[in-house]
């Protein structure tokens, strides 16, 4: 079978679907509507748990109906704050065991456009997933640069990224480069798994 390029917010599903499995604890650092949220909750099952944020009262009222609907509801706790506040929320207990924290910037798609995420609160949520991701998690990032900031952001992401230290991380970026209007980066950076633990690439 010939291979396919897909998009890069399908590219980041398909990573997730590869590193998420029953039971984990996941993190959606910014909720929206709640597509990501629900993938990530269907990802750990009934036994795992998925922490959303968002500081809109209507992305969390939204995505709540979603989750009730597809009965994926008591899999999530939905937190009305920042995604820069997702390490001091998160118990003590579950930090470090994160499998994936997911990322969607921009603005809620539907709502109001100027309202977006900002590089500064977004990169004091990329330092605390370092802190409650686990040994072999992920960080999956959709970065948009058609909006206003948005490039701002990207740019930002990436500088972020590069910085992350070989030793410990692998950072790998997915885009469309001939996609019409405004580029999706996708990002995933991979927290290398403990020495010896059989997994590391």
């Amino acid at each position: 079978m010939a291979a396919r390029i897909t998009a890069s917010l399908t590219f980041l599903q398909h990573i997730l679907a590869e590193v998420v499995r029953p039971g984990d604890l996941a993190v959606d650092a910014t909720v929206g509507n709640g597509h990501d949220t629900a993938l990530l909750a269907r990802l750990v099952g009934p036994s795992g748990l998925v922490h959303g944020f968002d500081v809109q009262a209507e992305a969390i009222e939204s995505a709540g109906r979603l989750l009730a609907a597809a009965g994926l509801a008591e899999r999530v706790r939905l937190h009305a704050q920042g995604h820069e506040r997702l390490a001091e929320v998160l118990p003590q207990a579950d930090h470090g065991r994160a499998a994936a924290v997911v990322f969607n910037l921009g603005y809620l798609p539907g709502g109001d456009e100027t309202r977006v995420t900002r590089p500064e609160t977004t990169l004091a949520a990329l330092e605390g997933s370092r802190e409650i991701l686990a040994p072999g998690g992920v960080v999956a990032l959709a970065c948009y640069g058609g909006h206003a900031g948005g490039a701002e952001e990207t740019d930002a992401v990436a500088a972020w990224c590069r910085a992350l230290p070989f030793a410990a991380w692998r950072v790998a970026r997915y885009e469309l480069v001939n996609k019409p209007g405004g580029p999706i980066v996708a990002v995933i950076a991979h927290k290398l798994p403990k020495p010896g633990s059989g997994n590391a690439p």
